[in-house]
């Protein structure tokens, strides 16, 4: 009889704990976080109106820790001078007044998605443009509450920001493009943000920029003073290197091959007046065509870029080889024509050589006429005043050659020396231009890589 008595009260002992454990486990904690959000935010229990109290509860202002995840980066345009980011935005403070108990461990965090329900720092992007929140499929922004009254609010936004940019350097140029925020209406006696300890910036990883390559960026703290006191500032400088391989395809190669093509009509015959002025023509087009096309997508500024100087120089280089063909026709035709004057001045004169000649014998003739034809001796007297007029007039008109100048011979292969004078220029010209552009290259490429490295 007693151990049934004792078999009943085990069975009746169990019976309580398995229905205990059943209540427990048909407990719904979705009611509990209800019950807890009411009773935390309930009519007349929280004013969203009032910031929070300062660290450990005293009357200092509320300290807001800000980290961001950049998620992507999509374009920076150079002529507009402006970046669009996409990131998510992430703040996280103290309410004391949210304390709520956290059923043994059993309740993490509670979360909301109506940021009005809550006190929120008035936080805007002091350099922004344009700026968006992203609503699809849902509102991308959660607000959780921890027991300890941490409150965490976290948004993915769209933002287009000012980025001022200096062009010296382009395209071999690093730029800066900050992303500040601010306290717009609380001062630092109300609110202050501190940059979250440990990584503040995360980027992610398969950050792809089309001509853009992001090396580092900083974050600091950029308090400003007003005529309404001072404000809570937070900044991150992202500092971009801009991609030089495609400038070095679209731009550099093709200007270089141009200069070099503007080179071949120093190899033309100077006769071939159509040939090289379509080539200098065409390449002078083609290249202030370039420098427009360049100059397009970049803003007018006040000062000289490295790319204004390479295009300048490049067009000066091209414009040169028109001008050298000038240049070259010109002495062509002036040659031309003081050869033909020449020619016909040893024409004349020879004319006036030729006549003289029949001058004289007739003049001989002339005195001879009257005189009786008898023979002469061969040989003269030496004193005889006949014989020597006679030899005299003979050693002028049967001189004997003069031995040719091999000098002169090759010379002579050259129809006058203002003809060989315009040969001389583009010979000339087939050195001194290679030369001269490469030794450009030199100075520009020594001059604008070593800045860069001084600038970084």
């Amino acid at each position: 009889m007693g151990s049934g008595h004792y078999f009943w009260a085990i069975f009746y002992f169990a019976s309580l704990c398995s229905a205990s454990l059943a209540n427990n486990a048909k407990i719904n904690f979705r009611e509990k976080e209800k019950k807890v959000l009411d009773q935390i935010l309930g009519a007349g229990k929280y004013d969203a109106r009032i910031r929070p109290s300062g660290i450990n509860g005293t009357d200092g202002p509320a300290v807001v820790r800000v980290n961001i995840f950049v998620r992507s980066i999509s374009k920076i345009d150079d002529v507009t001078m402006e970046y669009s980011v996409q990131l998510t935005f992430r703040e996280q403070w103290t309410d004391e007044r949210l304390k709520f108990d956290d059923i043994q461990g059993r309740l993490k965090y509670l979360t909301l998605t109506e940021a009005n329900r809550v006190w929120m720092p008035d936080l805007f992007f002091s350099n922004e443009k344009e700026g968006h929140f992203h609503n699809i499929i849902m509102p991308n922004v959660y607000i959780r509450i921890f027991p300890n009254g941490s409150v965490l609010y976290s948004i993915r936004i769209s933002l287009t920001l000012a980025c001022p940019m200096n062009l010296k350097l382009y395209p071999l140029d690093r730029q800066i493009c900050s992303l500040r925020m601010a306290s717009y209406g609380w001062t630092t006696n109300d609110l202050v943000f501190l940059w979250k300890e440990g990584d503040p910036v995360q980027v992610v990883k398969n950050l792809h920029l089309p001509r853009f390559t992001l090396e580092k960026f900083l974050t600091d703290y950029c308090n400003s003073k007003t005529n309404t006191g001072e404000y809570s500032c937070l900044k991150v400088d992202l500092l971009f290197k801009r991609e030089f391989s495609y400038y070095l395809i679209q731009i550099y190669i093709p200007c270089c091959m141009l200069v070099i093509v503007s080179w071949v009509s120093f190899w033309l015959d100077q006769g071939a007046v159509p040939a090289r002025v379509s080539l200098g023509v065409t390449t002078l087009l083609t290249m202030a065509t370039q420098t427009s096309g360049i100059n397009a997508s970049l803003p007018p500024v006040s000062y000289t870029k490295a790319i204004d100087v390479w295009t300048g120089v490049c067009l000066t280089f091209v414009f040169g080889a028109l001008l050298e063909f000038a240049l070259v026709n010109y002495a062509s035709r002036s040659g031309s024509n003081k050869s033909n004057m020449h020619k016909e001045n040893m024409k004349k004169k020879r004319r006036d050589l030729e006549q003289a000649s029949l001058d004289a014998a007739s003049d001989l003739l002339d005195t001879d006429s009257n005189a009786t034809f008898a023979m002469k001796p061969l040989v003269r007297h030496p004193g005889d005043p006949l014989a020597l007029e006679k030899r005299l007039q003979c050693e002028v008109h049967m001189q004997a050659p003069k031995r040719p100048n091999c000098c002169k011979t090759w010379l002579s292969k050259f129809p006058t020396r203002q003809c060989s004078r315009s040969k001389r220029i583009d010979v000339i010209s087939r050195i001194t231009f290679p030369l001269v552009f490469a030794l450009f290259n030199l100075v520009y490429w020594s001059t604008y890589l070593f800045r860069e490295e001084e600038d970084e």
